[in-house]
């Protein structure tokens, strides 16, 4: 089918030439390419341009180690490609049999042998040759897991909170943003045919994509739910949030919240994070509903010509809410209404044991930069091995890196206390800092990394818990996350001091954020190095110590101090 595009009501994007993805994307025979052909080819490590584009939406990235390009080139070798593989699972849900599997899968097929955690509540692996892409496709299908469309321009995984507290609340948020994930997958069978059984399929094969077109969306579409009043899954990170609303005791429906994003590009201020506006409350029953309704008008309206400004942030910005909102309630047939009231009073999870209402208990547990692997004197992933094993409820991972040990009986816990501690999984001297501080992957692998981020954080943290016990506060913490590049994945952009990645050890500095993760925060400081990176920090860090407010956030004080403005209009505060 061919891709035709309702008008949008302004008409600014009329007659604009397409970006060079769209023709990628229309030629694909519904995301197929040339993928098959290129498997075949074990000479060459890597995938064509046109592919490399392609296999994205299949849920693989391919990347080079970038600590060796620049000795290979000298010796006229080609990258040393290899893969990174993001899993679909929505909600974060994994039972114990699938986790031994992930774990089997690390060591047998990777170069690396890790386990990596993401900020969309999933896992990924790291170096993949491609000799080994289609056995780890069918070992991870074997029992029950694929990665179809965890990247691309597409929905991608859909996260749920964690909070396995509320546990009643959480299976039927969980149920619900299942459906959700599975409502929207692709029609094409290209995944099957391509990784699960090898097929070359003919390339006039009828097939067709009734809700995304052979176009798909203009760029990636993110869905998430949450429970208040924990923000653990950062809703203004997201194309749609979904806001539960409980009524005497009852899940009712949900505030709506749609059009944030986090990613910008340097030295283009048209690009900048943004807040979702609340579209209002509908019933629980017409969510998937409302949710197909945004998809297809950001479909029909986002910009396919520049890539910069095709998020549904930015269609939103262009069109206007009131233009927006009432497309999607045209096309949906649902009506919001008035936004209940809700409050965060917190983000990030809660580690350690938690007994919740169902009398089990659940054991989250912290996992720094969500990399698992055997450490020296850590072997966090042989210990993860060992709790598989015993293991009776599930496991549950965190939109912040993290891993909950989820629906322990009583009888067990002892057990799963004994395996946890024993390999470094559960310590005692983890400070509130190092639980609130996240980074993106980076260095060696992204592509598109431009400083380090998960092999930087860790000591920058340690600096930091040295700079609060200096001035009295080492029980507070501030939350520090840092990223390697403008595009978002370590969400620095909700941080209350934020480092986002200009160059090789320079870093713009964000400032002003909150606790609560509401308030985008400001370009403080533009391509720090270390050294001013550490200055301000301990200024600020001393100032906030000895002249905060009560119970006053870092991020609070920094803007009533008027160290930094609120960002309220993102397009117009976000940048110094």
């Amino acid at each position: 089918m061919s891709y035709q595009p309702k008008p949008s009501p302004d008409n600014s994007l009329d007659g604009r030439a397409l970006s060079d993805n769209e023709r990628i994307k229309t030629e694909s025979n519904f995301l197929r390419g040339t993928i098959a052909e290129a498997l075949d080819d074990q000479v060459y490590g890597g995938f064509s341009p046109d592919d490399i584009q392609l296999i994205k939406f299949h849920g693989l990235y391919q990347q080079d180690d970038r600590d060796l390009r620049g000795e290979r080139k000298k010796q006229k070798l080609d990258p040393r490609h290899s893969f990174l593989l993001r899993a679909r699972m929505p909600g974060g849900i994994c039972t114990p049999e699938q986790w031994l599997q992930i774990d089997k899968y690390a060591q047998e097929r990777t170069m690396v042998g890790s386990i990596r955690l993401t900020t969309r509540q999933t896992f990924q692996y790291h170096g993949i040759l491609k000799r080994n892409l289609r056995p780890i496709f069918q070992g991870l299908d074997e029992v029950g897991i694929d990665s179809i469309f965890t990247a691309g321009d597409v929905n991608r995984n859909t996260l749920c909170t964690s909070n396995p507290v509320e546990s009643e609340f959480h299976a039927e948020m969980y149920e619900l943003a299942k459906q959700t994930s599975e409502h929207f997958l692709p029609n094409t069978k290209g995944f099957a045919d391509l990784w699960l059984n090898g097929e070359k399929v003919a390339s006039n094969e009828a097939e067709s994509e009734p809700l995304y077109s052979n176009v798909y969306l203009p760029r990636k579409f993110k869905i998430a739910f949450v429970m208040p009043p924990q923000n653990d899954i950062d809703v203004h990170a997201n194309d749609i949030s979904f806001v539960a609303i409980v009524r005497d005791g009852e899940l009712v429906g949900y505030n709506v919240l749609v059009g944030a994003g986090l990613g910008h590009t340097h030295g283009d201020k048209r690009t900048h994070p943004r807040k979702a506006d609340d579209f209002g409350f509908i019933d629980k029953k017409d969510v998937i509903a409302i949710s197909e309704a945004i998809v297809s008008v950001q479909r029909d309206w986002g910009n396919r010509s520049d890539r910069h400004l095709s998020k549904t942030k930015y269609t939103i910005e262009r069109v206007g809410v009131a233009a927006f909102k009432a497309e999607v309630e045209g096309r949906s047939g649902i009506t919001f209404a008035e936004s209940q009231d809700y409050k965060f009073e917190y983000r990030g999870d809660r580690i350690g044991w938690i007994k919740g209402i169902d009398k089990k208990w659940h054991l989250t547990l912290f996992i720094e930069n969500g990399r698992i692997l055997d450490f020296p004197g850590k072997p966090l992933k042989t210990g993860m091995r060992e709790i598989a094993k015993v293991h009776k409820g599930d496991f549950r991972f965190t939109a912040n890196q993290n891993l909950i040990v989820a629906g322990v009986a009583e009888k067990d816990k002892a057990k799963i206390e004994q395996l946890a501690v024993e390999h470094g999984l559960k310590t005692e001297d983890l400070s509130k800092q190092r639980e609130n501080s996240m980074a993106c992957v980076s260095f060696p692998t992204c592509p598109l990394a431009m400083a380090e981020a998960e092999r930087y954080l860790p000591g920058l943290v340690t600096q930091v818990e040295g700079m609060l016990d200096k001035y009295g506060v080492a029980d507070e913490h501030l939350v520090l996350r840092v990223t390697g590049c403008p595009n978002g994945c370590g969400r620095a952009a909700l941080a209350e001091f934020g480092l986002v990645g200009k160059g090789p050890g320079r870093y713009n500095i964000l400032l002003g954020g909150n606790r609560e993760g509401t308030r985008i925060p400001k370009t403080y400081l533009e391509n720090a190095d270390e050294t001013q990176i550490l200055d301000e920090l301990d200024s600020l860090i001393g100032r906030w110590a000895t002249e905060r407010n009560p119970n006053e956030g870092f991020g609070d004080f920094t803007v009533r101090s008027g160290i930094v403005e609120e960002v309220v209009v993102a397009s117009r505060d976000f940048y110094a």
